[in-house]
């Protein structure tokens, strides 16, 4: 070990994905190394006296005792810059279409590439001038990255100064684009500003102030908007078992959500299921400006055959990219799917380290980690001035939604209650329901949602809408006890009443949560049609209790032809929904008032 210096050192012991190295003297933890005469890339996960444990992101197979282990003095970061948005990346930010130009459709072992496109030029704008002061966070111009996305170049955290350089043009993103005289405690010098920058995917990017979510991220799927909301900058978990529609739901919601960029993390998926998401994504256009969608996301794409150690590190790749649109001031959703991989990974990294095993193997810290993931969710000010008008802030928002894969549908395994723990809303998704093909299959008697919203629905949709949803919600509750019933001492035990129950209830399941991710108008449905058609359904209802009082049979009522055109109010378009649904309230009316009801 004499020829070696302090930041070579060699492998001691391999275990899978778990090398122990020495001779490493000036490591720190969370150095990223690497590993082998491959050059493997691994992080330095634990250290014991002259003793690295380092974690590998790559299948270590072959690799020897004695080889050399090199330091980069650098923890595990993401490149950020323009170019992002549109990308195809696997856990560790590496761009899976250029690793395949480089190694074929196999990629080889510590194969490397840039993860921004190093040849393009892209057009800089500064929005500040020579001699100007600025913050932490300030814009100091912006690059139009795609139709909808302005990508907003701003000093990196922590630094402030005043500008001595900048310069408008094309630029390729390791050009300088503006130089600051830096100023501050212990700081003197200059600090070049490129198009490219560079943050620890371990670390929270900081922010100016953390608000309080008051507003709902609208989806446009009927059953989440309308009974279980979640928050813009708010946190969601969709739990269920294999066949329930977790793929579909984050697919529906990366498409029709209220996010200015999206950011899908598949990790531990199995490869058909990301393969559907490689080919889908580019093909899809986008809504709300109708450009293809991939010109606001980004993929991380880490399936279930690639090094399991890599799982761990693309949640953090996500989440941090995420962050960063959201310093811009945009608004981003990041989808992980799922985190019951992503805590497979943690178990068996846990279990080659030999630590102290938890509930059913996973780590003692399992909870811990989850929480640090779902907290980098929010509503925030972000800091710095906007850039826009030399003045004022921006506000910006990460929303996380996780997708749980418990074995069996088993809710109550580790991951999916420690995730209950610190996420806002939980969506549980039901095998009968699937079964039944009843999509989405979210179950309204277990899914909750911890936000209310109370104050902004009745103001931005309708003065009702409260006492709306809570009477279509206990009309659920009530269906699921009669139904008890039913099965106990049949049909027959039930007053006409009751059974009336059973049919509004059906009608709730069947003509208002059911939703077609597939179909051309039903995908997608805005808050007021969605307050129409559980207005029309619930006056359905209180009329008939009312013919039900008047001794009017249940099977005459249910025989009107208006129950059809309830049915079908999902088919119709948004801009005629409103006034369609008001007349089928008129025909409702009129139709019980044929009957002699007042």
């Amino acid at each position: 070990m004499s020829g070696m210096n302090s930041s070579t050192g060699e492998i001691i012991r391999i275990a899978g994905p778990v090398v122990g190295a020495r001779g490493l003297e000036a490591i720190r933890l969370f150095d990223v190394v690497h590993i082998g005469e491959m050059g493997l890339i691994g992080e330095v996960i634990r250290l014991t006296g002259n003793t690295a444990i380092i974690q590998v992101y790559e299948d270590t197979s072959g690799v020897r005792v004695g080889e050399p282990v090199q330091n980069t003095s650098l923890p595990l970061v993401a490149h950020l810059g323009p170019g992002l948005l549109g990308m195809v990346y696997d856990g560790l930010q590496r761009p899976l279409k250029t690793l395949a130009d480089m190694s074929g459709d196999f990629i080889h072992r510590g194969v490397s590439a840039s993860p921004l496109p190093e040849d393009i030029r892209w057009k800089f704008t500064p929005c500040v001038q020579i001699g100007e002061y600025v913050n932490s966070g300030d814009v100091l111009g912006s690059v139009p990255e795609s139709q909808t996305i302005d990508h907003r170049i701003m000093v990196p955290p922590g630094q402030r100064g005043r500008v001595i350089e900048i310069r408008d043009g094309n630029f390729k993103p390791s050009e300088v684009v503006a130089s600051i005289d830096l100023e501050g405690d212990h700081i003197n010098g200059h600090q070049e500003i490129t198009l490219i920058s560079r943050w620890p995917v371990r670390r929270p990017r900081p922010v100016q102030t953390r608000l309080t979510p008051n507003r709902p991220l609208i989806t446009g799927t009927r059953i989440i908007d309308t009974l279980f909301p979640m928050a813009k900058g708010g946190s969601a978990i969709i739990p269920g078992g294999f066949g329930t529609g977790k793929t579909v739901v984050e697919h529906s919601l990366a498409r029709w959500a209220e996010a200015d960029v999206v950011v899908y993390v598949g990790c531990g998926e199995r490869g058909n299921e990301m393969t559907e998401v490689l080919e889908e994504f580019p093909t899809l256009e986008d809504p709300r400006s109708g450009a293809p969608l991939m010109e606001r996301t980004v993929l991380i794409a880490n399936t279930s055959n690639m090094p399991v150690a890599a799982r761990e590190a693309s949640i953090y790749t996500g989440i941090t990219i995420a962050e960063y649109y959201r310093d811009m001031g945009y608004d981003v959703l990041l989808l992980a799917d799922s985190t019951s991989r992503w805590g497979e990974a943690l178990r068996e990294i846990s279990g080659r380290l030999e630590e102290m095993p938890g509930e059913e193997g996973y780590p003692a810290y399992l909870a811990a980690r989850l929480a640090e993931f779902y907290e980098r969710s929010g509503r925030i000010i972000c800091l710095g001035k906007s850039g826009e008008s030399n003045g004022g802030h921006r506000t910006g928002s990460v929303s996380v939604v996780g997708a749980v894969s418990p074995p069996g549908g088993d809710f109550s395994e580790p991951m999916t209650q420690n995730s209950m723990r610190v996420a806002g809303t939980f969506w549980a998704l039901d095998y009968d329901l699937s079964r039944r093909r009843h999509f989405p299959a979210i179950n309204w008697t277990r899914s909750y949602s911890l936000y209310n919203f109370n104050e902004w629905y009745s103001g931005q949709v309708a003065s009702d809408w409260v006492e709306l949803t809570a009477e279509a919600m206990a009309l659920l509750q009530r269906e699921v006890e009669l139904l008890e019933i039913v099965q106990l001492v049949g049909p027959d035990a039930l007053a006409e009443a009751e059974r009336a129950v059973l049919v509004v209830a059906r009608m709730l399941r069947e003509d208002f949560l059911q939703q077609s991710a597939y179909h051309e108008v039903d995908r997608f449905c805005t808050l007021e049609k969605a307050y129409w058609m559980l207005r029309a359904i619930m006056t359905f209802y209180h009329c008939t209790q009312t013919a039900l009082e008047a001794d009017l049979p249940l099977v005459e009522i249910m025989n009107l032809a208006v129950v059809a055109d309830i049915a079908r109010m999902k088919e119709l378009r948004v801009d005629e929904a409103k006034t369609t649904i008001n007349a089928i309230m008129d025909r409702v009316r009129l139709s019980f008032s044929e009957l002699g009801v007042d």
